[in-house]
């Protein structure tokens, strides 16, 4: 959604405020899409401070679902964001890019309030989630969910660096019981 700030340069001071309903149905990012489950109108206080400087608030409620880092769960995320952006409508395009290190979200007198909630949004977006404090993730062997059921798998993860003692053992595991067996045979010969 693009707003027309036009109004708001004819007088420095000016201030104007804005609730704006959020067009996006889902995050979509690199690492994948994120429903937006439920959205609260984003509060906008736009002010022209001095020389075409823009001072942008805001305040942004959503509920998004993203699965769980151990289990793959959808998990309800609420966030709740308040942002403050200081942009220069005199610069250009590229000089914006360069000051901002993002899409810039003001073209002239317009502001694309998408690009403005979707870079939040990436600040934003939690590092780690988790169903809960406690999930077991999921059986890397079987794909099975360990907080609802649990798999046969072997879960013994051995070092491969030490597959050589492991072999001794194994041997030696071999020789004794072979060894056991030749002697209860010796001991009943004798017994004879």
């Amino acid at each position: 959604m693009q707003i027309n700030l036009s109004e708001l340069f004819v007088c420095e001071g000016k201030v104007m405020q804005y609730e704006i309903p959020i067009e996006m149905d889902e995050f979509v990012t690199a690492s994948g899409n994120y429903p937006l489950t439920e959205k609260k109108p984003l509060q906008l206080t736009i002010t022209h401070s001095k020389n075409r400087n823009v001072k942008i608030c805001g305040n942004l409620d959503l509920h998004m679902t993203i699965p769980c880092d151990r289990c793959l769960e959808p998990v309800d995320n609420h966030l709740q964001l308040t942002f403050e952006r200081e942009v220069d409508a005199n610069a250009t395009e590229e000089e914006r890019i360069e000051a901002l290190d993002e899409q810039p979200y003001m073209n002239g007198y317009n502001l694309d309030v998408d690009l403005l909630v979707y870079g939040e949004l990436v600040v934003n977006m939690p590092m780690k989630v988790l169903c809960r404090d406690d999930c077991k993730g999921i059986c890397n062997r079987c794909g099975a969910n360990l907080n609802y059921e649990t798999c046969a798998c072997d879960v013994t993860e051995l070092d491969p660096r030490m597959s050589v003692i492991r072999d001794i053992f194994n041997q030696s595991d071999v020789v004794s019981s072979h060894s056991s067996k030749s002697d209860k045979g010796k001991q009943k010969k004798k017994k004879k």
